[in-house]
């Protein structure tokens, strides 16, 4: 298993703006597809954006517009730019990065950043 950094996160008003950022450790041989999912109290884990390796992006239609993410792979770093937030953005937040260490092709979680948009 893959241990992710993630970091950013919290509190903010309504029409505030957050950034989330995560990182893959530098012992994995290659990293895919990266990105951030959305899971509020009592729902499913969705989709907020991903980026492949290419930088090619791909956003839910909720956070078209509001959300940016980038990816910087010398870093091994994805980050969230989260802009106008609303409180049904709030939840927890967890990142996926789909890596190659020494078990192969996997997919990772990270453990998740809480962030909480009040209104």
């Amino acid at each position: 298993q893959v241990q992710l950094v993630e970091s950013g996160g919290g509190s903010v008003q309504a029409g505030g703006s957050l950034t989330l950022s995560c990182t893959v450790p530098r012992s994995v041989s290659g990293i895919r597809d990266m990105g951030w999912y959305h899971q509020s109290p009592g729902k499913q884990r969705d989709m907020v954006a991903t980026v492949t390796q290419i930088g090619t992006t791909n956003y839910a239609d909720r956070v078209k517009g509001r959300f940016t993410l980038s990816r910087d792979n010398a870093k091994n770093t994805i980050s969230l730019q989260m802009n106008s937030l609303k409180p049904d953005d709030s939840g927890v937040y967890y990142c996926l990065a789909d890596a190659f260490s020494d078990i192969g092709w996997s997919l990772n979680w990270g453990r998740g950043i809480q962030v909480t948009v009040a209104s």
